[in-house]
């Protein structure tokens, strides 16, 4: 299952993306696939054909695990 990801990348734009599982302590590299900005534009440093990017752990600050939509849980008020 592919997790939604925002990747916080040093003195750049954070992306959005898609990994296969969460990372883990000992991984040295993030495989990033379907790379684009928040906004759904693409990443100005990457070609458009390309579908993953691979990113050092040097250059990432932090990484956000996004809640996919069947995770989200809608809470509504109704008054009776």
């Amino acid at each position: 299952m592919a997790h939604t990801v925002l990747v916080h990348i040093l003195n750049e734009e954070s992306v959005v993306g898609e990994v296969e599982r969460i990372p883990e302590p000992t991984d040295q590299v993030l495989i990033v696939h379907n790379v684009r900005y928040r906004d759904g534009r693409d990443v100005s440093y990457v070609l458009p054909e390309t579908d993953t990017v691979i990113y050092p752990w040097q250059r990432v600050h932090c990484v956000e695990i996004l809640p996919s939509e069947e995770d989200e849980e809608v809470v509504s008020f109704v008054r009776e």
